[in-house]
């Protein structure tokens, strides 16, 4: 596949990736602020990822007790296909889609996982769900457009829209497969079943001769689909928790959702064990943190029930993430917000950046903001969270087919992701 390193494809990985890309000074500048849409969240091109951040800075906002402006809400459904799919953003939203309209499972089920929480938009996000159990392959799985390949990061992303829209991922089924038999071949084994340093560890897709490489944004995604979890995940259940650290397992061949979710953590754990935070290099980059997957692997622990292995990437990002959070913008600080809401942080206080008012700064003005009082901060997030109502939650985490659109380096993209491989 070639890779086309054009000035386009990489200004698309800034802002699409802009959750996720390693480091500041490694990447590009965001494009100089143009005339922002109505209700839209961020300054940069809304062109690779507009449904994707303004879905993940509204279900943030609800999150933590914010009441979005109607705007923001309103610019979300309006970008919403009659069939019920979603696009990475459409300028011109009251012309019709047609085949140029390049819809996206990724957009549609953030979306979906967004209008559900907020609550009021039960048709909308039915006719989304639908839309995505259209394009459901036959392994069980998806991939980002419609009739791709299935990968680790969208049919995890849908897994999530399926549970927020009331339905179990377990239950929806293409040829006899659903999402968990999908992620479960992604699933590497664990090591001592020839899975060897990458067991437990989820891939993004077999490469042409169908193995399988452990990928961190991958895992982190995997982990919440094989939960049915979805971004604004709740730690897990306080019985599942322990002070140790989760280890792969389970019998070969026959791997439950429990099992996958339990051995990607034991992966991510692994993967962070060190430095408190994930690598990643575009290419041609050495490797450096990944801001993005960190936050997700923070999710993704904390929703396993790893609660204590979470708090040493979950105290890196406190120190270190601020300055990536204010270049990136709105999906970056959503992030951080649902890491925080995992762990029972308080995402006002984190590091000394109040992430929900520095969210609420990129867009329109919320309706209503929880005070601070209000909710309860750190200590068990079965307390702290009683009054969220969301029960929806993934990774930036990243949308990987976002370039899969004509004229962007598709092979970029999949090159960047191969690299994101963990020991």
């Amino acid at each position: 596949m070639n890779v086309r390193r054009s000035a386009a494809a990489l200004a698309a990985v800034t802002v699409v990736l802009g959750a996720a890309v390693p480091a500041v000074a490694a990447t590009p500048s965001p494009a100089a602020p143009t005339a922002r849409p109505a209700g839209l969240y961020g300054t940069s091109d809304p062109t690779y990822d507009g449904v994707w951040r303004q879905s993940l800075a509204l279900l943030a906002q609800h999150t933590v007790g914010v009441t979005p402006a109607d705007e923001a809400v309103a610019w979300l459904t309006g970008q919403q296909c009659a069939n019920g799919a979603f696009a990475a953003f459409r300028a011109d939203p009251a012309k019709p889609c047609d085949a140029k309209v390049m819809t996206d499972t990724n957009s549609t089920a953030a979306a979906v996982q967004t209008l559900a929480a907020l609550g009021g938009h039960r048709a909308a996000a039915e006719k989304a769900v639908g839309w995505l159990k259209s394009v459901q392959n036959a392994d069980g799985g998806w991939g980002y457009s419609a009739g791709g390949a299935s990968d680790a990061n969208s049919t995890a992303v849908v897994a999530g829209a399926l549970t927020a829209a009331g339905q179990q991922p377990a239950r929806v089924r293409k040829a006899g497969k659903s999402p968990l038999d999908a992620l479960g071949k992604l699933s590497l084994p664990c090591g001592g079943n020839g899975g060897g340093a990458g067991g437990g560890a989820f891939a993004y897709q077999p490469d042409k001769k169908g193995a399988l490489a452990a990928n961190a944004d991958a895992t982190a995604a995997g982990v919440l689909g094989a939960l049915g979890e979805g971004f604004a995940a709740k730690a897990g259940k306080t019985a599942a928790r322990t002070e140790a650290a989760p280890v792969c397992g389970g019998t070969p061949g026959a791997l439950t959702p429990a099992d996958l979710a339990r051995n990607g953590a034991a992966h991510l754990v692994r993967a962070v064990a060190a430095t408190g935070y994930l690598t990643s290099s575009l290419p041609g980059a050495a490797d450096q943190p990944d801001y993005g997957n960190t936050a997700d692997a923070v999710v993704a622990l904390a929703a396993q029930g790893a609660v204590e292995q979470a708090k040493k990437p979950l105290a890196w990002l406190r120190q270190n993430s601020a300055a990536w959070a204010k270049q990136s913008g709105p999906a970056a600080y959503a992030q951080l917000i649902f890491a925080a809401h995992a762990t029972g942080a308080d995402p006002r206080a984190f590091g000394g950046t109040d992430l929900v008012a520095q969210l609420d700064a990129t867009g329109p003005t919320p309706q209503a903001t929880a005070k601070t009082g209000d909710r309860a901060a750190g200590g068990d997030t079965a307390d702290a969270d009683k009054t969220d109502d969301s029960g929806s939650g993934y990774s930036v985490w990243l949308i990987v087919g976002v370039f899969l659109v004509a004229g962007i380096g598709i092979g970029f993209l999949l090159s960047a992701r191969g690299r994101k491989q963990q020991p």
